[in-house]
């Protein structure tokens, strides 16, 4: 890419590197060719193409069918993919991307920058977050056939770094022929550029990918298939590791870690994802007239133990969180505004001087608290029963799977107070900005605003923000944006989330790019 010394720098400075190895060439063994890469998680998606449903259990395989225009080494710096080149005008309001030639889709057709026009354009129109990271893109032009020029109606200084594969990856168009995109078989059976070919998917049991033979990458990828494994919990996950039905997990059970660590064919690392930044977020529905007092939001967070969470709940793995907006940005962040240490007593006072006494039987008020499944968020939901408990705040815990979390909290609205997994990502514009962004209470996505917070101000802030190239100023935009939300507190961050990766170790090279867990497995190998 012709980048400026100063916008290289930009791109590089922002998130501080996680330790990763480089994605070819890291081995000291020559890596050998075969066998199936097993992968076990908790939970299932909704669906394996991450269009109009981010969460991370779609991107887990995606990514490993569906490919990026780039990717971002440790450093965050961006490596060509399905583009071989790209350049940036100098008002900053075109990008242009030469594509890589004699890429063809899994269904032998050709990619040719039509497919770049319809993905970045679809995404635009229905991603949970790429409404706001695409909200400049006013058209893509297509000159011919392996040129795709991206023109914004703003400057976007966050763009490059939204075009990964398990961000936004390019989607064959001739598969989605309606405007009405999930009626597209694409969803459930994905055709995609990347290394491994979609094969199976028997709900509540498994998917099943196999070897492309003509990918792009001579010699890649070196595994002949990938499968992943749908479970019930983490311990579960723990035991398909340890007996060997599986080769690695995200989902181990905290409490199993020191365990597995004791097991000498078992290896467990611990990272940061700087692209993702994923934390436990606590949200209000704001249209809950209790909640609706900002007094009463004040109290309930002085009620929160993070330490505790992190200590019980991560076995000290998380780290404590307070903005939204992650402190891996060190010129945007300001933890300052969010400042409500765990207080009982204090959180009691607020909530008898907002006019919610306890009744006769040490009762304020009932809540119901909804939450992402996932052990780690089912064991914070009840933490947070207990610890509301003691405030005289009854709370009623609400489960499910995925769909169902979706729809009570984003279309049916049954909820009071929300425990999500938010990626706050690798800028605050397409990251933090959705769970602010006023426009989402009517334009309803999953993952965005679930508090329906409306602060003009805000809302003027984040505009202004999301086009601003001086840094500085964008810098005291962020600031000003914290120091609202903060007071106001429509939603908090309670920990940030480790990535936690356990793995037999006759699996190799399963890390390779910024994006930890999410890589494409071309270069992962397994030992016979």
């Amino acid at each position: 890419m012709d980048l400026t010394r100063r916008k290289a720098l930009l791109l590089g400075a922002a998130v501080g590197g996680a330790g990763l190895l480089p994605r070819l060439g890291f081995a000291a063994e020559t890596p050998k060719k075969g066998g199936i890469a097993t992968f076990v998680t908790v939970g299932e998606p909704t669906t394996l193409v991450p269009l109009s449903d981010s969460n991370t259990k779609t991107r887990y395989i995606s990514t490993k069918v569906l490919e990026g225009l780039v990717r971002f080494d440790k450093e965050f710096k961006p490596e060509p993919v399905l583009a071989e080149s790209w350049e940036q005008s100098a008002d900053g309001l075109r990008y242009i991307f030469k594509l890589r030639k004699g890429v063809k889709w899994h269904d032998g057709k050709d990619f040719t920058s039509a497919d770049v026009k319809f993905s970045l354009l679809a995404f635009k129109k229905v991603g949970p977050r790429a409404r706001i990271t695409f909200a400049n893109i006013s058209d893509v032009e297509t000159p011919d056939p392996l040129t795709a020029i991206v023109v914004l109606s703003k400057p976007a200084p966050y763009l490059l770094r939204a075009l990964t594969g398990g961000e936004t990856p390019i989607l064959p168009a001739h598969r989605y022929p309606t405007d009405n995109y999930a009626e597209s078989p694409n969803g459930n059976a994905p055709i995609g550029t990347g290394p491994f070919i979609f094969e199976e998917w028997k709900r509540g049991s498994h998917v099943k990918l196999k070897r492309n033979p003509d990918y792009w990458q001579a010699g890649l990828p070196h595994l002949d298939g990938f499968v992943t494994r749908f479970v019930g919990d983490g311990a579960s996950a723990s035991i398909a590791l340890e007996t060997g039905e599986a080769d690695y997990t995200t989902d181990i059970a905290y409490s199993d870690i020191e365990r597995l660590r004791q097991n000498p064919s078992v290896a467990v690392d611990v990272y940061t994802d700087a692209y993702l930044n994923n934390t436990q977020v606590f949200e209000f529905n704001l249209e809950n007239p209790i909640l609706a007092k900002k007094e009463v939001r004040h109290a309930l967070a002085h009620a929160i133990d993070r330490q505790f969470i992190i200590d019980a709940i991560f076995y000290g793995t998380a780290q404590a969180a307070a903005s939204t907006i992650p402190a891996v940005f060190k010129a945007y962040n300001d933890e300052a505004p969010f400042q409500y240490p765990f207080d009982l007593a204090k959180a009691n006072a607020l909530l008898d001087a907002a006019g919610h006494p306890k009744d006769a039987s040490g009762t304020r008020f009932t809540l119901r608290l909804s939450f992402i499944p996932g052990d780690t968020f089912k064991k914070t939901a009840e933490y947070v029963r207990s610890t509301f408990g003691k405030l005289g705040v009854k709370v009623d815990i609400l489960e499910g799977d995925l769909a169902t979390f979706i729809k009570r909290v984003y279309t049916e609205r049954g909820f009071d107070i929300n425990l999500n997994g938010i990626s706050r990502l690798f800028d605050p514009t397409p990251g933090v900005q959705r769970l602010y962004w006023s426009d989402n209470i009517k334009n309803i996505v999953p993952y965005a605003n679930a508090a329906h917070y409306n602060n003009p101000k805000v809302d003027d802030l984040f505009r202004a923000a999301a086009v601003e190239v001086d840094e500085k100023k964008r810098a005291e935009q962020f600031k000003d944006i914290q120091k609202i939300a903060g007071d106001d507190l429509p939603n908090f961050s309670v920990v940030a989330l480790p990535t936690v990766i356990a793995r037999n170790r006759r699996i190799e090279n399963l890390v390779t790019t910024i994006d930890i867990a999410y890589s494409d497995l071309a270069t992962a190998w397994k030992r016979s």
